[in-house]
């Protein structure tokens, strides 16, 4: 089972991931950087990690140490990448059954796309040399692959993005931030989610934000959560704490519904303005390679 075919990231390696205010620069990578000019002169030496070009070694250095260490130019600088997927049970809606059977696949149901779309960034920032990790948040305890970099990686984590299972309640805001408080370099980070959490979002994004990560919010709902397909009386049970509730769905409850969907949205978008957050709201029968080629340009988070 694959998530994409050959001609898909091909297509992908020939992005990159923009960060417009998070500053990098301390560890080596394939972009080039926009403040320090075109200098090649040395600057510093930083740790070895798995994944880097050997011929960048010192091996003088190591020599003497008997310690690897990277040679960095002026020129070269790094992002760290986060990728945080939300893994709740409502995430798994609509049900599909055989979720990450995805070639060619057009399903709707958002932990598919939020997985296939973490796949796609996480390719994009490996294949740049970014270091990148990505984090199924998950009310059973947060599942982190990574931090690689290389292109090399990205088959492992791809096989890491086809284990993952959506199930219970995510709290969100706490979730993000334990992420903040985990002490992990800060860089371009995405929230994929449907922001269907019951203590909210604000505070976690507040508290990357003070950790001087560069937030992008991307926020998936489904077709049927924005025009349901149903009508009469119905009763409604909660995916993820099993909670029902009678209602019937006449066509003046449904203009209420989307009426309050709609300031949602806008709440967050505004929000999200005010905070210089990247707020992407979209629904999955978006195709996700629009998004990535199209979407994500306009934003200015991929070129």
């Amino acid at each position: 089972m694959t998530i994409f075919d050959e001609t898909t990231l091909r297509k992908l390696e020939q992005l990159t991931l923009v960060a417009e205010r998070v500053r990098v620069g301390v560890m080596k990578g394939d972009r080039r950087s926009s403040k320090r000019g075109s200098s090649i002169e040395f600057a510093d030496y930083r740790n070895y990690t798995k994944g880097d070009d050997l011929r960048r070694l010192d091996w003088n250095v190591y020599a003497r140490l008997e310690r690897p260490f990277i040679k960095l130019l002026e020129e070269e600088e790094d992002l760290a990448v986060h990728l945080l997927v939300d893994a709740s049970a409502s995430m798994n809606w609509p049900e599909d059954g055989d979720r990450l059977s995805v070639n060619g696949d057009r399903s709707e149901n958002k932990l598919v796309y939020a997985l296939r779309l973490a796949g796609a960034l996480g390719h994009i920032g490996l294949t740049a040399g970014d270091l990148t990790a990505v984090t199924l948040l998950s009310s059973s305890g947060d599942h982190t692959w990574g931090p690689f970099r290389g292109q090399q990686n990205s088959l492992r984590l791809l096989q890491f993005l086809e284990t993952g299972a959506g199930s219970g309640i995510t709290d969100l805001n706490q979730s993000l931030k334990n992420y903040a408080l985990r002490g992990r370099r800060p860089g371009l980070l995405f929230v994929l989610s449907d922001l269907l959490s019951p203590n909210g979002y604000q505070d976690g994004l507040n508290a990357l934000q003070a950790r001087g990560f560069e937030v992008g919010l991307i926020h998936l709902l489904s077709p049927d959560e924005m025009e349901p397909p149903v009508s009469g009386d119905l009763k409604l049970v909660d995916i993820e704490t099993g909670a029902d509730a009678e209602i019937t769905l006449d066509p003046a409850t449904l203009d209420l519904y989307r009426e309050r969907l709609q300031a949602w949205q806008t709440e967050i978008a505004t929000y999200c303005a005010n905070r210089h957050i990247h707020y992407i709201p979209l629904t999955t029968d978006l195709p996700w390679e629009k998004l990535v080629l199209q979407t994500l340009r306009v934003k200015g988070v991929v070129r």
